[in-house]
């Protein structure tokens, strides 16, 4: 990792979630009755949650709106999250003022378009291995994960063991 990424990974105290393509592949299935479901990686969600043991914060901003994406916040105590958000940046703004941080100290994954606002806002920001092309050029890091397969744990990963913080939130599995 180059030192631009470490000292920036360095000063992160929360991490902002996209949704669709980032915490899942980006499909969207219907049912018969036009209920929708996603399918989420259970290690993106374990490291969300040894993110937070570390002392990390999380909130979703989704352009999308779906019952399942409160359902999942709720498993992994995500308390701020954002749906049908259009225009990204204005939750951004509001989950700065929540937190009470600065752009800096405020990390971002993204897979598309809509996200390059928070890119050049955020401190660190990241596009899954999939993301749109001109997504990729913009952001500071390109993780080796595809969205909904493990790209947010990658992000996670990359920002404790900066910090060095992932030996004390993994210790317990190895003792």
């Amino acid at each position: 990792m180059d030192d631009r990424i470490r000292k920036k990974a360095e000063k992160i105290i929360g991490i902002i979630l996209d949704v669709d393509g980032v915490m899942t592949d980006g499909s969207i299935t219907l049912d018969a009755h036009g209920v929708e479901t996603k399918t989420f990686h259970v290690r993106d969600g374990h490291g969300i949650k040894l993110a937070q043991r570390a002392g990390l914060r999380f909130a979703i901003i989704t352009g999308r709106e779906s019952p399942v994406v409160n359902v999942r916040a709720r498993e992994l105590g995500i308390e701020e999250v954002f749906q049908g958000a259009k225009n990204k940046i204005e939750a951004y703004d509001e989950v700065l003022r929540k937190w009470g941080l600065t752009d800096k100290e405020v990390a971002y994954i993204g897979d598309d378009l809509i996200d390059l606002p928070i890119f050049r806002r955020s401190g660190l920001s990241a596009a899954v291995a999939d993301a749109d092309p001109e997504t990729r050029e913009q952001a500071d890091l390109i993780l080796s994960h595809p969205g909904g397969r493990g790209a947010v744990r990658e992000f996670i990963e990359i920002i404790l063991k900066t910090q060095n913080k992932w030996k004390e939130v993994t210790e317990r599995y190895y003792s």
